[in-house]
């Protein structure tokens, strides 16, 4: 069914509205199929406000999920975004009618009925997550694999009885089994127009007391996923985050071992995604928990950066602590940039992905704290680690943007002469830059192509700014200065000049064709800050609700460093570089 974009009333706001969510999220399990349980208002009011939250920048549909009928672990609305309602060109080609279509016939080809679902709506891609590949044990009998998979802690479908592997028939009816429900999933897969999946499971197939539970796309038998990108990118599942509350909350040179018997699916990614990284892939087994995090948001980034129309797929085996750790750091390292969720303030992208990528989608943050798992805590602590433009999606575009022979500083050294005369300009070049919604609705130039007439030109241009006393260099302190009005329009138009040989594309604000955009881009610094404002304002909402569980101190008698951010996340300590 069709939603507003607007006119949800907002169900609180702020600290207060965080705290609330972080104690229903520590108090009870959310499932749809509960309807809420018996914290039904709050839960609702939680729903509310996410739907709140999304249409204040896009138009969106809901696939109606009420009662866990679609998926018993899923939000009881399930969001698809559309189209940003602002400026920005991209629109997903998606229906929801046959997006639930398909969703209805392929969701029992993955682990628990969690089906590829689509979260983050960039530049018209579809950032997706779900599940891994269900397993024979799954198919044929729901009763003993989630009791197995789960502890008995779960839901159970349906009696099944035990089920050998080695069966040859069993084997022939797998294939026929596997080819439809599977034959489903890939379908759904391309209506969402995925091409890249990432695989984080550690396994090629989990395995519980000898049976193989689950499965993945890299070791599908028949290769049905083989026109897929496929990449392994182990990481440490949930029960490697007690090492990290242990050593005191410190990620720094924790690193996993991977010697241990079921740790069998090796990195793997296709060069062509790597090249422009500059990692050393063949050294992830000696990375800490810090630079293995890193490396793998740099790759996803990369990947939603690429020039296709691809979408992406993230998921590990149950699609609910590593999947959400990376979506949340996805969809706050782009807000930072100023690229989706441009309307929201710190405090609402927070509260955003807090309630939909980890508690309405199942996230079991009350188990995972009494095992002392505290994977959901490290996400939102992880984020100063993120805040330096490396892990900037701009940064990415900017560099593929560059033409040969010329930097971003000599691209904004602009001679006044030049700025005030077009005929010139096209006589030697041409620049086009492409714009997309920046942060507080204002523009952010991302690409800057340059068409110079060729070697010469370029060196006379070099000399001449560089002896020109009027040369300016766009700063940052020039950009953040005014802004476009957010209803303004940017119109690449024809040039009628004769005198132009070349290209004649440019980009037309104000008077003059190269005069320096006044709008507000969101540099290193800018990003910086959003995100560090997102880690206070969680470390102090934590700190007031779930608070951490103190480790037993050291012989030195050392106190935990992360009791000292929270003191200065309420404001009893002064800041200082942890």
């Amino acid at each position: 069914m069709a939603a507003a974009a607007r006119g949800c009333p907002p169900a609180g706001s702020g600290d207060r509205a965080l705290a609330e969510l972080l104690l229903e999220f520590s108090r009870a399990q959310y499932r749809a199929k509960d309807g809420g349980g018996a914290a039904a208002a709050k839960v609702e009011r939680i729903e509310r406000r996410c739907l709140e939250l999304f249409g204040r920048d896009y138009r969106y549909s809901v696939i109606p999920n009420l009662h866990g009928e679609v998926c018993a672990h899923y939000p009881r609305y399930i969001v698809l975004l559309e189209r940003d309602a602002g400026r920005d060109p991209f629109e997903s080609t998606v229906q929801v009618g046959k997006l639930q279509d398909l969703i209805n016939r392929s969701k029992m080809a993955r682990c628990r009925g969690r089906f590829v679902c689509p979260v983050i709506l960039y530049k018209g891609k579809h950032i997706c997550r779900s599940a891994t590949l269900a397993g024979w044990g799954e198919l044929y009998g729901r009763t003993g694999y989630n009791y197995i998979f789960s502890g008995g802690s779960d839901d159970a479908w349906a009696d099944a009885e035990d089920i050998s592997e080695e069966d040859p028939a069993l084997r022939n009816a797998d294939s026929q089994l596997f080819d439809k429900v599977r034959g489903h999933d890939i379908k759904l897969l391309r209506y969402l127009s995925v091409r890249y999946i990432c695989d984080l499971m550690v396994e090629n197939k989990k395995v519980k007391f000898g049976l193989n539970v689950t499965s993945s796309e890299k070791v599908d038998k028949a290769q049905r996923y083989a026109d897929f990108t496929l990449l392994s990118i182990p990481y440490p599942g949930c029960e490697f985050f007690k090492d990290y509350k242990d050593r005191d909350y410190t990620a720094e040179g924790l690193i996993f071992n991977w010697k241990q018997d079921y740790v069998d699916a090796p990195l793997s990614i296709p060069v062509s995604l790597t090249q422009s990284l500059n990692i050393d892939w063949s050294e992830y087994q000696s990375w800490d928990l810090v630079q293995q995090t890193q490396n793998y948001l740099k790759l996803l980034i990369s990947i939603i950066n690429s020039d296709d129309d691809s979408g992406l797929l993230v998921h590990c085996i149950s699609g609910w602590d590593r999947t959400p750790l990376f979506i949340s750091l996805l969809r706050l390292s782009l807000w930072a940039d100023g690229l989706i969720h441009t309307s929201l303030e710190p405090s609402e992208i927070l509260y955003l992905t807090v309630a939909y990528d980890w508690f309405l989608f199942g996230h079991m943050l009350v188990d995972r704290l009494s095992k002392g798992e505290e994977i959901f805590f490290f996400c939102f602590n992880f984020l100063k680690h993120i805040t330096s433009e490396e892990f900037s999606a701009l940064k990415s575009q900017r560099r593929k943007s560059l033409p040969p022979g010329f930097t971003l500083e000599e691209i904004c050294m602009l001679k006044q002469k030049d700025r005030g005369s077009t005929t010139s300009l096209s006589s030697d070049f041409s620049l086009g830059m492409e714009s997309s919604p920046g942060a507080s609705g204002s523009f952010t130039y991302e690409a800057v192509e340059l068409m110079p007439a060729g070697t010469q030109a370029q060196a006379a241009w070099r000399k001449s700014c560089a002896s020109s006393p009027q040369a300016v260099l766009w700063s940052r302190a020039q950009q953040s200065e005014d802004r476009l009005p957010s209803t303004g329009v940017v119109e690449v138009k024809s040039s009628s000049s004769s005198s132009s040989t070349h290209s004649d594309n440019f980009l037309r604000i104000g008077s003059s064709p190269l005069e320096v955009p006044r709008s507000r881009l969101v540099s290193a610094s800018d990003r910086e800050s959003r995100l560090e404002e997102v880690r206070s304002a969680f470390l102090a909402s934590y700190s007031r609700t779930i608070g951490l569980k103190a480790v037993p101190p050291s012989p030195s008698g050392a106190i935990g460093g992360l009791l000292e951010q929270f003191a200065r996340g309420v404001g009893l300590r002064g800041s200082s570089t942890l």
